[in-house]
């Protein structure tokens, strides 16, 4: 006798409350319920037997509209009743409620879980509704042209499509029907995707000591195909460094997280995001950032999966095949590969993937940031002594990944050397130049100066002749 499992439900006695389970076994694969069984699997029987082969089938039929196959089944020279529950294509509620079998448990959908659900059962993807009062004017023309040159560009689309009109774009990629942009079209090209979808936008937000502590935010709107290059912008002029250094005579300013890595970390983002569900959330931290999106992985699909090679399973097929078209992901879920491919040659530790609260996170650390201000990352502990890192369960990586994390303690201790040096060359060129001054040319922050100005003050290389005001910088040993 098998354990209760995704398809098998043992109960003493027969309650009408386990139509609850009838519910939850139509909406997902189907199974069966043994009356009789105890939860131990012991063996118990049914009294009235005749009766209830009558009037079990009866009160599922007129309380879920499922027809069961009910069975007498004669254990231990006990009788059992053998409920079959098959898998329904429509979807299937008791008393107004919609539940669902997994694993071994009865999950009651709500909000937009069942919306999805009810979605899906009726063979319909909420990207692909018609858009009720929206028109072909309240799609923008800047945003196809966009997406025109972009996806002619990436050689996915033919030079002829530039001839199209806005209507022939939008059938073409399946997002319009009888003449109505559908949701997906009005999120990826409309006007003013927010006005009919609130929850369209993307929230940033900058953390101090803790979740309580909001420095700073700000809320991207407009439509999803721009969206990214908004992102970026905001990224890189607020909330993220470009440290300065220099190739022979040659300036780089590099973001500090690798570029193309994070547009595609968000595009993911965007793209599998639940769209009727809440905003796309980057909060912000000292030492890491954490994106997430509303949207479990697909059925079956775990983190690990993400990590290998597989199949791609977008939650909004059209408007994935979009941001495809346009070269912005990948259709054979390369994405993530792309991903830590990128941070293994700047040198830096991948980026993690979670689920959780409904969502998946994507959390990206910050190490050249933290080096830049002189700081380590939480998680680089010491021992007794103070000369070796000590080792637990999560620090255990393979030896690859060892050679990693010291190629990165090189590669950041080298761009705060440099820092360092620019902080003297600056002050050596003018003995007045401010702090604010010094982080624009360095290309960190203003506090991050603080801290280097501190650290070079102590070690005498430094110090401050008259007050903050009006006063200058000396510098004690030029060699150095």
């Amino acid at each position: 006798m098998n354990q209760e499992n995704q398809n098998v439900e043992h109960k003493r006695i027969w309650k009408d409350e386990y139509l609850k389970w009838v519910s939850g076994f139509a909406n997902a694969q189907g199974g069966k319920i043994y009356i009789g069984i105890d939860d131990d699997l012991t063996v118990v029987g049914v009294e009235n037997l005749h009766r209830q082969l009558e009037d079990i089938p009866n009160k599922i039929i007129n309380n879920t509209g499922v027809f069961p196959e009910t069975n007498h089944l004669t254990m231990e020279g006990k009788d059992v009743i053998e409920i079959v529950i098959e898998p329904c294509g429509m979807p299937i509620s008791y008393r107004g409620v919609y539940y669902y079998r997994s694993g071994a448990t009865k999950q009651e959908f709500r909000g937009a879980a069942l919306h999805q659900f009810l979605l899906k059962k009726v063979g319909l993807n909420w990207e692909d509704i018609p858009c009720d009062g929206i028109t072909l004017d309240d799609i923008d023309d800047g945003a196809i042209e966009y997406f025109l040159d972009h996806a002619i560009g990436e050689g996915r689309m033919e030079p002829e499509s530039r001839k199209s009109s806005k209507e022939d774009v939008l059938y073409n990629l399946g997002l319009i029907k009888d003449g109505i942009p559908t949701n997906g079209a009005v999120l990826l090209f409309g006007k003013y995707p927010q006005r009919r979808f609130v929850t369209s936008s993307f929230k940033i937000g900058r953390f101090g000591a803790d979740d309580a502590d909001l420095l700073s935010q700000d809320q991207i709107e407009g439509n999803l195909i721009q969206m990214t290059d908004k992102i970026m912008q905001v990224l890189s002029s607020k909330y993220l460094i470009r440290p300065i250094h220099y190739e022979g005579l040659q300036r780089k300013e590099p973001l500090e997280i690798p570029e193309d890595a994070l547009r595609e970390i968000i595009f993911n983002s965007i793209v599998h995001k639940l769209q009727f569900g809440t905003w796309n959330q980057m909060s912000i931290y000292d030492d890491h950032i954490r994106l997430w999106n509303e949207g479990v992985l697909p059925e079956d699909y775990t983190v690990e999966t993400l990590m290998s090679k597989h199949t791609s399973k977008p939650r909004n097929p059209k408007m994935a095949q979009v941001f495809y078209r346009a070269g912005f992901i990948e259709a054979w879920g390369r994405g993530y590969e792309k991903i830590m491919k990128a941070f293994d040659k700047a040198n830096l530790k991948r980026p993690e993937f979670n689920v959780e609260q409904g969502g998946v996170t994507a959390v990206i650390y910050r190490e050249i940031f933290m080096s830049v201000r002189g700081d380590k990352l939480p998680n680089q502990n010491r021992t007794k002594t103070g000369t070796e890192p000590i080792q637990t369960e999560q620090d255990t990586q393979k030896s690859s990944e060892k050679t990693t994390q010291k190629t990165t303690q090189k590669t950041t201790q080298k761009t705060t050397q440099k820092t360092t040096q620019k902080i003297l060359e600056l002050i050596v060129l003018n003995p007045y130049i401010t702090r604010n001054e010094m982080a624009i040319e360095c290309g960190v922050t203003s506090d991050a100066i603080k801290l280097q100005l501190k650290k070079l003050k102590e070690e005498g290389l430094i110090r401050r002749v008259g007050a903050d005001r009006g006063g200058y910088w000396e510098v004690m040993d030029h060699s150095s």
